[in-house]
């Protein structure tokens, strides 16, 4: 995906992503120009931007604002351009002990699995073992420290979908790809109303001979880099003392 781009726009593209993660804001070329001191002019940098917009991987919301990434952007961000940050230590061993305490029993398993990966990323966590007829989930106060969840409905749409068991099932087993080890979509991306601002990543594993998957939810601007390796090895602790 990133033949079609130039190393200048990669790099502004990665900037402008980091940052709009961090503030939740659209980013102008203004902003890029002066906390990142490009050694290109601020026309310069829009003048990429534009043709970043061109070819889908920025938008502009309002014609005064800045800009914001797309999925498109979003999905190379998390496949090429972001770097994993480490768990600690204690949060590896802490993520052990919750998945172990249920060991032997699906449910207990599921659900230890769900709270602390709640827990360890802030975000809202959502479980399902394909064909089980249940689903868990942990962390629904986290979503309100995010602005994009002022507007309530998004939150009712979002807590809808997240209590019907058949809508996670077909998120998880059937829109997203059961055979990668990890998968983001965005709300935009469901045709499901009010579901624009979210972003869910998720892992797939094998539960006692089932298909099962770990997902975090939250904005579309999630901290990837953060989530993305917690979730992993919360899906490989799985697996792992399911065998």
């Amino acid at each position: 995906m990133t033949d079609s781009l130039s190393a200048r726009q990669i790099q502004i593209l990665k900037l402008l992503i980091d940052e709009y993660i961090e503030t939740a804001e659209p980013v102008g070329s203004e902003t890029l120009d002066k906390k990142f001191n490009l050694g290109i002019s601020p026309a310069t940098i829009r003048n990429e931007m534009a043709e970043l917009i061109k070819k889908g991987f920025l938008k502009q919301i309002h014609t005064s604002s800045g800009r914001v990434p797309t999925p498109k952007a979003m999905k190379l961000y998390v496949d090429q351009l972001m770097v994993e940050k480490q768990m600690s230590l204690a949060d590896e061993v802490k993520a052990r002990e919750d998945v172990d305490k249920g060991k032997g029993d699906i449910d207990r398993i599921m659900d230890g699995a769900t709270h602390a990966l709640a827990q360890q990323t802030g975000n809202l966590s959502v479980a399902a073992v394909d064909t089980y007829g249940k689903i868990w989930h942990a962390g629904y106060a986290n979503i309100f420290s995010n602005p994009e969840f002022s507007d309530m409905l998004v939150c009712e749409s979002l807590f809808s979908m997240i209590d019907q068991v058949d809508r996670i099932n077909d998120l998880l087993f059937h829109r997203m790809d059961p055979a990668s080890i990890l998968d983001v979509m965005f709300g935009e991306e469901l045709s499901w109303p009010n579901l624009g601002p979210v972003g869910i990543v998720s892992t797939h594993f094998n539960i006692y001979g089932r298909k099962g998957a770990l997902g975090v939810v939250g904005p579309a601007r999630l901290s990837y880099s953060r989530v993305v390796p917690i979730l992993k090895y919360f899906g490989s602790l799985i697996e792992e003392a399911t065998r």
